[in-house]
């Protein structure tokens, strides 16, 4: 555990985040912060209970500056929205899969916003080429 992460565990306990968001937040397990927590004697102050997402990027923690009238930003840059996505999958709203049987191969497979999707990979659709041809 880097300090930086110990800080930033610290500042959010500190807010009275759970350990649960505070180990998603910085992509450790949840014991791991747990016995930070209890070894350093990090307490919840309760009455600074605030949303720290509102405040920081979700991923690095870094305070986020608002243009007045814009949208609320969850991350600093688009380089920490694709890192925290990446390591999120599960909260993905994915509402369009589709489900088809590759032709070559007859294995089954998922295609996410893609209904005319035909072969699972760029191998099987080769291959169906290959026997098109000849």
């Amino acid at each position: 555990m880097t300090t930086l992460q110990k800080e930033r565990i610290t500042l959010l306990r500190s807010h009275g985040e759970s350990y649960a968001s505070i180990a998603d937040a910085l992509g450790l397990s949840e014991n791991t912060i747990k016995s930070y927590c209890r070894r350093n004697n990090v307490v919840v102050c309760t009455e600074h209970k605030q949303s720290v997402h509102e405040n920081a990027c979700a991923n690095c923690g870094k305070p986020l500056v608002y243009t007045p009238g814009s949208k609320h930003k969850r991350f600093c840059s688009d380089k920490c929205r694709m890192q925290w996505w990446a390591r999120h999958p599960e909260s993905m709203r994915r509402k369009t899969i589709y489900r088809f049987i590759c032709p070559v191969c007859g294995m089954e497979f998922v295609s996410y916003g893609n209904p005319k999707r035909n072969y699972c990979s760029r191998a099987c659709f080769g291959l169906a080429r290959k026997t098109a041809r000849g």
